[in-house]
């Protein structure tokens, strides 16, 4: 029994709209519908307009969401290369594309949106190399806390996702003590040096020493500003 003023779900997403959201408002359709059409719940698909691909277990989850995604709007190769940003061929080789083709184009456009969430300029400092001969814990099992230090929230979870993507356990998001930090670095506690310059290699950033800490590894992430390539 309804009380006669129901709640309609907005279309319209909080923010800035991705690429994924922009194809789901020209469809009409809301997160709820979206959900429903691609099998994924309705935090997924939120994950996914928002760039927060770190929520996933793994990479792979991520992707195979993005695709699922692109398939339950029917994204053809067109619409999927004018998402990505790629050039769009003024006369389609085909009038009425089959099947096949919508596929090709779930799977551009999937490809397209996980290579933006993760490829990050490397911020070109410096960092020792860890001895060879040294044999790390899996990233699984290396927690770590990733913290605005700049300002900018959108470039600290694409340097997450980015941390994600090689196998470490994302323990948090969240904002550092200021946002005057000059440069992103991996911060860890004693003992832990070896995966905190393992990190930093991946990442292409420096590393520094915390004053104490006990227990488990666990690295720290302060993301300064975003650079562009070659600075």
């Amino acid at each position: 029994m309804t009380t006669g003023m129901e709640l309609v779900e907005p279309l319209e997403p909080i923010g800035e709209e991705s690429a994924l959201a922009r194809a789901r408002l020209h469809r009409k359709l809301t997160v709820d519908e979206t959900a429903k059409r691609s099998g994924l719940s309705v935090e997924q698909v939120r994950w996914l307009e928002e760039g927060r691909v770190y929520r996933f277990a793994r990479p792979d989850d991520a992707l195979a969401a993005t695709v699922l995604y692109a398939s339950a709007l029917a994204i053809d190769n067109r619409e999927a290369r004018e998402l990505a940003g790629l050039p769009v061929p003024t006369v389609l080789p085909e009038r009425n594309p089959m099947p096949r083709l919508v596929a090709i184009g779930a799977v551009v456009l999937a490809l397209a949106v996980f290579a933006t969430l993760l490829v990050i300029p490397r911020s070109g400092g410096k960092h020792a190399t860890a001895p060879s001969t040294a044999i790390l814990p899996a990233p699984w099992r290396i927690p770590v806390t990733v913290l605005n230090g700049s300002g900018d929230i959108n470039y600290t979870r694409q340097v997450a996702s980015h941390v994600g993507a090689f196998g470490y356990t994302i323990k948090k998001v969240g904002r550092a003590s200021n946002f005057r930090y000059p440069q992103t670095a991996v911060y860890f506690p004693p003992r832990c040096e070896g995966v905190a310059l393992r990190l930093a290699k991946q990442l292409g950033v420096e590393t520094d020493p915390l004053p104490g800490g006990t227990g488990a590894c666990q690295l720290f992430v302060i993301v300064g500003p975003a650079r562009g390539p070659g600075e």
